[in-house]
C-alpha cells in the first residue's frame, strides 16, 4: 500500500505561526523531511517513533540536492509511509513545493499541500511593516533575490515603476546590485528600505535605510542570510507598528535544563517574552513500578495524618496509582495534604485536592520549621518522594512523629542525544542557564562533559533556589541570580530584571 506526503509549510520562524493543520501532519507523520530554517520545536510534536530526515540548505551548502529530495519523498511514500516534507515558509512561494508535487505525481504518489505562512508576510508583520496599507501601499511583490549574476532575467525597469511594496527573498548577497539596478532604472534612491535577519525569531533584528545607503548600513551591521529586503513607504510605518522589539527577553539566549516533561510550559512563557528558549533537558523521571510500598500506603491511607507531596513528581505518581487502584480524592477524607512549592500544589490541586499546607518559602526547612508548630507526636506523616531526595525533612519530622517515606521515582541523566546543542551552546558568545534542582545541575555537567566549565564560565547561572545554589557553588561557579521565589516564576521574574 502506497503512502502520501504532505508539503507543509511551517511558516517564517516562529512555531507558533504554523496551522492547525500542520501541526496535526507532523504528529502524524511516519517521515519528517526537513529544512534548515524549520523551527526544531516543531520537530519535537512527532511521534516517538517518527524518523527525521534532514536535507537542509544553507546558501552554497546543500546537504541534498533536489532531485535527492524529490526521491527521498518517494521512496519513503512507495514504502507506505505517512511523509511530511516540513519547509520554512509556504511550500509554494520560492519552496519549489511545485516541483516536488510534479514528480510525485508522475510516479502515482498522492500527496497533499498544507499552506504556510510566507516570510514576505509573517517576517514584515513581526517588524511592524504592513505588506500593504491604504493610502501607501495598495499592491505588493515578492521577488527572488537569489540571482546568479546581473543577466538574470529580472525586469529591472518594470520593479522600478512599481508603487507598491516589493519584497526580495534570499537576496541578501546581492544587496547591493538590487539596490543598484532599482537606481539605475528610475527609482528614487531615497526610497525607504529595511532588512529584516531571522524574522519572526528571538534572533530578529531589523535595519532601515534608503536604496543609496542600505548596503553600507548592512555592511556595518554584518546582516547575513536568512533576510528579507523590503522596499517600500512601508518601512515608514515600523515606529507604531513595531511591537516585536518591545519584547522584554527579545534576544536573550536562556537554556532550560529541566526533564522532557516538564519543560513546555516554562519554554513557551519564555518564548512569549522574546527569548531564544534553548531546551536541554538533563534528567528524567523514572518511576520505580511494582511498588509494592506505595501501594499499601494507598489502601492504608487512613493511618496517616499528613500526606506531604515535596515534588511534582511526586505528586502525580502517587495520584496515578491511588485511581488505577480503584479509589479517588474521597480516600483522602480527613487526611491534611502539604505541598513544598506552589507548582506542586497547583499539580495537586488538578486532582480535585486542595493543600492544606503550604510554606512561606519553598524548601524543606521551611516546611519542617512551619510544620513542628501544629503536628504531635501523635500524627503520622506519609511522604511519597524521589529516591535520592535530600533526608533532612525526613530526619527532622521523625523525631516528632511517625514518618513514613515512600521512594515512588528517581531522577537520570536524560537519555536524549542533546550533543547538538551542547555544540551551539559552545558558540555563543553568552548565555543564561538554568537550573531548578541539584540533579540538573550535576546531569548538565555530564553530558556537557569536557565543555561543562567553559560553558559555565561564561554563562550567568540563574538557580532556582538555596538547595541547588549550594551545590553548584560547592562546585566552584558563582550563582549569576537566585529566584527570590523558589519556582519558575520568580526565575522569570528575575530574568525580567534583566530588560
Amino acid at each position: 500500500m502506497k503512502g502520501k506526503v504532505y508539503l507543509v509549510g511551517a511558516g517564517p520562524g516562529d512555531p507558533d505561526l504554523i496551522t492547525v493543520k500542520g501541526l496535526e501532519c507532523i504528529r502524524q507523520a511516519d517521515v519528517i523531511v526537513y529544512d534548515r530554517l524549520v523551527n526544531p520545536i516543531l520537530l519535537e510534536e512527532r511521534k516517538a517513533n517518527c524518523k527525521l530526515i534532514y536535507v537542509g540548505k544553507a546558501p552554497k551548502c546543500h546537504v541534498k540536492s533536489q532531485e535527492e529530495i524529490n526521491e527521498i519523498l518517494y521512496q519513503e511514500a512507495k514504502a507506505g509511509k505517512t511523509v511530511v516534507r516540513l519547509k520554512g515558509g509556504d511550500p509554494y512561494v520560492f519552496g519549489r513545493g511545485g516541483e516536488e508535487g510534479e514528480y510525485l505525481c508522475k510516479r502515482n504518489i498522492p500527496f497533499e499541500v498544507v499552506p504556510g505562512i510566507t516570510s514576505a508576510i509573517g517576517g514584515l508583520a513581526y517588524a511592524g511593516i504592513p505588506i500593504t496599507h491604504r493610502g501607501i501601499a495598495r499592491s505588493f511583490h515578492v521577488i527572488t533575490g537569489h540571482l546568479k549574476d546581473e543577466n538574470e532575467e529580472l525586469d529591472w525597469k518594470t520593479l522600478a515603476a512599481l508603487d507598491g511594496t516589493m519584497v526580495f527573498l534570499m537576496g541578501v548577497s546581492n544587496l547591493q546590485m538590487i539596490a543598484r539596478k532599482l537606481i539605475e532604472q528610475g527609482k528614487d534612491e531615497n526610497t525607504p528600505v529595511a532588512i529584516i535577519n531571522w524574522a519572526t525569531t528571538p534572533r530578529q533584528k531589523t535595519i532601515e535605510g534608503t536604496l543609496s545607503d542600505i548596503y553600507d548600513k548592512a555592511r556595518m551591521e554584518k546582516i547575513e542570510s536568512p533576510s528579507l529586503i523590503v522596499v517600500g513607504e512601508v518601512v515608514n510605518l515600523r515606529p507604531s507598528l513595531d511591537f516585536y522589539s518591545q519584547k522584554p527577553l527579545l534576544g536573550k539566549n536562556i537554556v532550560i535544563t529541566r526533564g522532557t516533561s516538564q519543560r513546555r510550559d516554562i519554554i513557551n512563557r519564555l518564548r512569549a517574552l522574546g527569548a531564544n528558549a534553548i531546551s536541554l533537558p538533563t534528567i528524567e523521571i523514572k518511576e520505580i513500578k511494582a511498588n509494592k510500598e506505595l501501594d499499601v500506603a494507598i489502601k492504608n491511607i487512613q493511618k496517616y495524618t499528613y500526606i506531604v507531596f515535596t515534588s511534582i513528581n511526586g505528586a502525580n505518581i502517587f495520584f496515578k496509582r491511588l485511581f488505577e487502584l480503584g479509589y479517588d480524592a474521597r480516600h483522602l477524607a480527613n487526611i491534611k495534604v502539604g505541598a513544598i512549592g506552589s507548582s506542586t500544589a497547583k499539580a495537586i490541586n488538578e486532582y480535585g485536592i486542595r493543600v492544606d499546607f503550604l510554606p512561606r518559602e519553598y524548601v524543606g526547612e521551611s516546611l519542617v520549621e512551619e510544620l513542628k508548630s501544629v503536628i504531635s507526636e501523635k500524627d503520622s506523616i506519609l511522604i511519597p518522594r524521589a529516591k535520592a531526595g535530600r533526608p533532612f525533612v525526613v530526619e527532622e519530622l521523625s523525631k516528632i512523629c511517625r514518618v513514613d517515606e515512600i521512594k515512588t521515582y528517581e531522577t537520570i541523566k536524560s537519555t536524549e542525544d542533546n550533543q547538538h546543542i551542547i555544540d551551539s551552546l559552545k558558540k555563543l558568545d553568552s548565555c543564561y542557564i538554568l537550573f531548578s534542582s541539584p540533579s540538573t545541575f550535576i546531569n548538565f555537567k555530564k553530558i556537557a562533559g569536557v565543555y561543562a566549565d567553559g560553558i559555565l564560565q561564561k554563562s550567568k547561572i540563574i538557580s532556582i533556589g538555596p538547595v541547588t545554589s549550594k551545590t553548584i557553588e560547592d562546585e566552584g561557579y558563582a550563582i549569576y541570580k537566585q529566584a527570590k521565589t523558589y519556582n519558575f516564576d520568580g526565575i522569570i521574574e528575575i530574568l525580567l530584571e534583566e530588560r
